[in-house]
């Protein structure tokens, strides 16, 4: 892989999908994450393994010790994070005062993650979301109660959960609806939407709303994906967002609630990603107050889906893991039950009103071979690769 182009910072729970776009974007990839995937280190010019886990999320020493080692690699041009700073905004702030950080500020995260200001927000600006208590309500059989600053969906859970409630929690009363979101790319000003994916979780007894994938393109009507796309329009340009975002919806006929924003680059990046493109440069070109219009993506559809471990696996077998997968863990590491072993993808080119439908199919097949693979110690036949990038 060259090692030309300008050096980037990369910190992240999960730093693959980052990586690997801002090679396809002509940058070196410094990067630190939890999991040191193979995939990861293919695309890092340089990896360091953050000490943490994801129970306890980033340390702020170990991260400043592990990004200097990395500069020393090569001068960056600047940092750029994913998950796992939502609920650690002073990071942000240590990040700013030592390296030029392309993405929002910890401000900005703040305000966004803080419940009550988004809903105060939306409200000024006319955009739908589900009423808000800070304090239990009086019938807890229509709430969920949530994490501030929590990502993933792990977080959510029934108002009547034992022990649900408690510091930094707040309900948000249940809707029904689809679960969309939307891809964007801001300036400060303005927004590029990039597309809707309808969104599923992958429910424990523990986690009954924790985030399983995602497809492309989401099934909404005209009507409402101009309500969405309205919608974060005005979000992007009242909170001053920059660089790739994303919001979450719930999609109820025609009508719509936002649930949240994640003001980062997000778990649907990887099936956005155009061919012969970089969602990355976008991210880094908007920061710098540049936006383009949004990339064109291949016919059909995509889907990603996280696969958990059901049980735990004492040592990962040394699989010849098939192009549909990312984020491989090496051989011979342990993963615990719940915890995530890969993400895998499916393509689909029928028409456009069953291609969504179709890749969220296979890549439910796909999760479940790749669960059957570890059990059997890595003997599986090779799967056929995918048609479709």
């Amino acid at each position: 892989m060259p090692d030309s182009g300008p050096a980037i910072l990369i910190a992240a729970i999960s730093g693959r999908a980052l990586a690997a776009s801002a090679r396809r974007g002509g940058y070196l990839p410094l990067v630190t994450d939890f999991f040191g995937d193979q995939d990861t280190l293919a695309a890092a010019y340089a990896h360091v393994r953050l000490a943490g886990d994801l129970a306890r999320g980033i340390e702020e020493q170990d991260l400043l010790r592990v990004l200097e080692m990395l500069s020393e690699q090569r001068p960056p041009a600047g940092i750029v994070y994913g998950t796992g700073f939502e609920m650690r905004t002073h990071l942000l702030d240590r990040l700013a005062q030592r390296w030029r950080l392309f993405g929002n500020n910890a401000e900005t995260v703040a305000k966004v993650k803080n419940p009550e200001q988004l809903a105060a927000t939306c409200a000024g600006l006319g955009i739908p979301c589900p009423d808000l208590s800070l304090s239990p309500p009086p019938s807890p059989a229509d709430w969920l109660v949530k994490r501030r600053g929590g990502a993933g969906g792990g977080h959510v859970k029934p108002a009547l959960h034992p022990h649900s409630a408690g510091g930094g929690m707040y309900y948000q009363r249940k809707m029904s609806g689809t679960p969309i979101a939307a891809l964007f790319v801001s300036d400060g000003k303005h927004a590029v939407v990039l597309g809707f994916s309808a969104q599923w979780s992958s429910p424990t007894s523990r986690q009954p709303y924790r985030y399983g994938g995602a497809v492309r393109p989401a099934t909404v009507t005209p009507a409402v994906a101009d309500l969405l796309d309205a919608a974060v329009h005005k979000l992007a340009a009242a909170f001053s967002l920059v660089g790739l975002n994303s919001a979450d919806f719930l999609v109820d006929g025609e009508s719509i609630w936002l649930l949240e924003i994640n003001p980062r680059p997000g778990a649907t990046l990887d099936i956005f990603e155009p061919r012969g493109g970089s969602l990355f440069a976008l991210h880094m070109a908007a920061c710098r107050g540049k936006l383009f219009a949004a990339p064109h993506h291949p016919e059909g559809a995509k889907a990603s889906a996280i696969v958990y471990a059901k049980n735990d696996i004492p040592c990962v077998p040394a699989l010849d893991w098939p192009d549909w997968s990312a984020d491989r863990p090496a051989a011979g590491i342990t993963i615990k039950a719940g915890e995530p072993v890969c993400t895998v993808y499916a393509c689909s080119q029928d028409v456009c009103s069953q291609a969504a439908a179709a890749a969220r199919a296979i890549v439910d097949q796909r999760r479940e071979m790749i669960l059957a693979w570890t059990r059997a110690g890595g003997n599986h036949e090779g799967p056929a690769p995918d048609q479709c990038e």
